[in-house]
């Protein structure tokens, strides 16, 4: 379908994301950032649904730049909270996206919960030629009563993966792309392209 170098736009202002992807792809696929590609304004998530909001913001970029473009979004879906904080996870404690608001209130709601079950999903959507796909990464876990861990950005230091005894935020960038949602997602991504190589 095309060759390389591939040049793709990632859909994100969040320097944290662009430097995991960063690490998992080929060189023979360029990532570009919305600065790189002169992008400034905020790209709207107002779908009520991952699947919705990764599409939305990569139809804007593709839409208005022309360019071949992926956008994720990733929620932490609480299972006592009935999925909560799900797609507003950025925002759940206010639209100022306080990553330590956001958590105290997770620990708040969870406060003397039995049941601490949960997980992160991504949703990818990538737009080629006009056409869109997407690619989905889950992993499961529980949340801890307190944070633990420098590394990381969002809920890591309250997300212990199913299988390990430390939080995302305790894991190093390498550590955590391997079982990581975004990065189950994103391997899925670059399979994809790998795959359309002429």
């Amino acid at each position: 379908m095309f060759q390389p170098p591939v040049e793709i736009c990632f859909a994100t202002n969040n320097l944290n994301k662009l430097k995991e992807i960063q690490s998992l792809l080929p060189e023979k696929i360029k990532l570009k950032s919305l600065q790189d590609i002169g992008c400034s304004e905020e790209l709207e998530e107002t779908q009520d649904s991952l699947e919705g909001n990764s599409l939305q913001k990569a139809s804007y970029v593709y839409d208005n730049y022309q360019v071949a473009v992926f956008a994720d979004d990733t929620g932490l879906e609480v299972d006592a909270l009935d999925g909560e904080p799900g797609v507003i996870s950025a925002r759940y404690a206010g639209n100022s996206r306080d990553n330590e608001a956001n958590i105290n209130l997770v620990l708040e709601k969870l406060t003397n919960a039995q049941n601490r079950k949960a997980q992160f999903r991504t949703v990818i959507t990538l737009i080629i030629d006009g056409v869109n796909h997407q690619f989905e990464g889950v992993v499961r876990g529980t949340i801890t009563d307190e944070r633990a861990g420098g590394h990381g950005f969002g809920y890591d230091p309250i997300f212990i993966p199913d299988g390990f005894d430390c939080t995302f935020a305790e894991m190093s960038i390498e550590e955590k792309n391997k079982i990581s949602h975004r990065g189950i997602a994103t391997r899925k991504l670059v399979n994809y392209l790998i795959n359309s190589f002429d």
